[in-house]
């Protein structure tokens, strides 16, 4: 017999899982299995692989079970292999209908293999769904999309052979070499919930994540702040390293790992991951949660999920939260010596902090802003401790949000005895911090690293460019703009329309399996209320981010909109992104207002303007796979939506390119 692959338990030609006996086979799925069999799976693999065999006969191929799909963290319980078509099977042993959430899982499972898996990005792809004991139908063949990706067929067990010599006969392509096809590298691009969940469950980044030559490893990176972990613990200092990236890059899955990896309360390199964004950790927790709880009863155990929820929760835990400790001991450090710190950027300057301190804990003296009072908590260790910062260029969006200017020059005035490691690219435009940097060097040991940066979104696994595209349409560098979108459209569909239910029907019509997709827009979107539209509303992010399609809070709905502020940090595949005339084009460049009583008004504060452009900024990198932008008509009759002001920004959108969706 063929020995299997890693990647599968069970992997031989089709003629020789044909000649091989049912107890045989049975056995190799049970020894290649980690954890214990229980009967009833033994006795579902066993159906299935009587019906398989039967299923095959006369086809030329391979056959895998329980083929490994690392980013949804389960495994395909049947991929055939003939010709030039690859057919994912999913088995429902005893089941008598064919339910909504099989069907989207065996879809899942063919597009994870057509995004992520290297020998099926090119190959057409048949799922197919058997419910055993399911009544007698006529199952047809759907044609493909346009990424090769049948819909799913669903038969029972009699129709099985069937459908596959069907698909075999009248579809084809490229032949496939089954042993090859099972060595090909697996490279998924997971959704940082996904993310958070594989690595929580102790799976390695390097299973979870890309590796392909145009981007830059996220091992590499994290193990570079590993090293420096590691050095500071040797040499008992103490380090503070900033990590950039592009939108989407995976900035937050380092700083998970570096805290999966560092997870043990009793160790002394016991690390915590801390953000300010209170969706981003909210959501995050309740993924964990329901996952870890999930798995457990899976496996039998008695356990409540408050107690799962609190094991999870000092794995992530709100910066303030973390802050206010500090303040309430102001003598003691804090138990941990390595802290990630998510989107430092929008730690709150002097004036914020100062502000707060005085109004809501009591401190009218307090004057320091929260980096350098966060860095001065962690610098009560009379050892080594490590602040890792992640960083995002342009993505400050609330009033006081300090940018990283804040902690460099923190380091610089109160801490030069602190190591300070940094990405080359923290000099570039988006963080305005060149010169807080050149004046830092003068006074600290500053260490530049190029693997402290990651250049190409990950998020947009279709187009690496998406972010790039963006970052030029807001800088009115049109040019620039028209020639890149000619390039990002080809893999990462976009389009403009004045009409919202053609913009709902084409983000659902692009939406395949379980793939999440919603309504964003900016949190000074406030005349989109006769589109029923209300940014108003209070989006309970947990709700809306991790709920199934039939429940009206989920993105799913199409019926309420998340600003910047509840999915920064977070994404989706798909969105639909409604544009208010708070950020208007004009020949000048954009004209920023926000809405105040009965009128729009302009705002002339540069940094109301900056935060206003990042939230489109955050908006528009929301997407994993694709977007269409809304962009009202106006009602001649309302003085607060006027044509004019949304007429300019559709027409500078099409411009640049995107197409018109009537």
């Amino acid at each position: 017999m063929v020995p299997s692959y890693a990647s599968a338990y069970l992997h031989l030609p089709i003629a020789a899982f044909r000649d091989a006996h049912p107890d045989a086979l049975l056995g190799r799925l049970t020894a290649a299995s980690q954890f214990h069999i229980e009967i009833d799976q033994r006795g579902a693999w066993a159906q299935s692989i009587q019906i398989l065999r039967d299923a095959i006969a006369g086809l030329d191929g391979h056959v895998f079970m329980e083929f490994d799909i690392p980013r949804l963290g389960s495994r395909i319980d049947a991929v055939v292999i003939t010709g030039g078509l690859i057919f994912p099977i999913e088995f429902k042993v005893g089941e008598g209908k064919f339910l909504r959430d099989d069907i989207n899982q065996v879809w899942d499972y063919a597009l994870d293999l057509k995004n992520f898996h290297r020998a099926s990005h090119h190959a057409q792809i048949l799922p197919i769904l058997v419910a055993t004991k399911a009544p007698a139908t006529v199952p047809t063949w759907a044609e493909p999309h346009v990424d090769g990706v049948h819909p799913p067929l669903c038969c029972n067990t009699d129709e099985l052979a069937g459908a596959l010599r069907y698909g075999a006969t009248n579809f084809n392509g490229n032949q496939i070499d089954g042993e090859t096809w099972g060595r090909a590298p697996y490279h998924p691009t997971p959704t940082i919930v996904q993310a958070a969940r594989a690595l929580y469950a102790r799976h390695a980044v390097e299973s979870i994540s890309r590796n392909d030559a145009g981007a830059i490893n996220l091992a590499r990176t994290s193990k570079r702040v590993e090293a420096v972990i590691e050095g500071a613990k040797k040499n008992c200092q103490k380090s503070i390293i900033f990590v950039t990236g592009v939108p989407g890059a995976g900035k937050t899955l380092v700083g998970l790992n570096v805290a999966t990896q560092r997870r043990d309360q009793d160790s002394p390199t016991h690390a915590v991951f801390l953000s300010g964004n209170g969706p981003l950790v909210a959501v995050l927790r309740e993924a964990l949660i329901r996952d870890d709880y999930g798995r457990r009863k899976a496996l039998g155990e008695r356990v409540r999920k408050g107690d799962v929820a609190q094991k999870v929760k000092p794995f992530i835990q709100n910066v303030h939260h973390f802050r206010d400790d500090g303040i309430r001991d102001s003598d003691s450090p804090p138990a941990d010596h390595v802290v990630i710190f998510d989107e430092a950027q929008r730690a709150w300057n002097q004036t914020k902090t100062s502000d707060f301190m005085r109004r809501r804990k009591g401190l009218p003296g307090f004057d320091q802003s929260e980096p350098q009072f966060l860095i001065a908590y962690m610098d009560r260790h009379s050892d080594w401790v490590v602040i890792v910062c992640l960083v995002g260029g342009g993505q400050e969006i609330h009033t006081g949000e300090a940018g990283i200017c804040a902690w460099l020059a923190a380091v610089r005035e109160h801490f030069p005895h602190w190591q300070v490691h940094v990405s080359p690219r923290l000099t570039d435009s988006e963080y305005a911090a060149v010169a807080e940097i050149e004046a830092l060097a003068k006074r600290s040991i500053v260490n530049q690293e190029q693997d402290l940066h990651l250049s190409v979104s990950m998020r947009s696994f279709r187009s690496e460019r998406v972010s790039e595209f963006v970052k030029l349409a807001l800088d009115c560098e049109i040019g620039r703009a028209q020639d890149l979108l000619a390039e990002v459209i080809q893999q990462y569909p976009m389009a403009v329309t004045r009409n919202l239910a053609a913009a709902k029907r084409w983000i659902r019509e692009h939406a395949r399996g379980s793939e999440r997709f919603g309504l964003v827009a900016s949190s000074q979107a406030a005349r989109l209320k006769p589109h029923a539209i209300d940014v108003r509303i209070d989006v309970d992010p947990v709700q809306w981010f991790l709920n199934d399609p039939d429940d009206t809070r989920s993105s799913y709905y199409l019926e309420d909109a998340a600003t910047e502020f509840q999915i920064q940090g977070l994404e989706l595949d798909w969105t639909c992104m409604t544009w208010d005339a708070d950020l208007r084009f004009s020949p000048m460049g954009w004209g920023h207002h926000q809405f105040r009583g009965m009128r729009w008004e302009r705002v002339r504060n540069a940094d109301r303007q900056r935060y206003l452009v990042n939230a489109y900024r955050v908006l528009l990198t929301r997407a994993r796979q694709g977007m269409v932008i809304f962009v009202p008509t106006g009602s001649p009759s309302d003085p607060t939506r006027q044509p004019g002001f949304y007429d300019s920004t559709f027409q500078y959108l099409f411009r640049l390119g995107l197409p018109v969706l009537e």
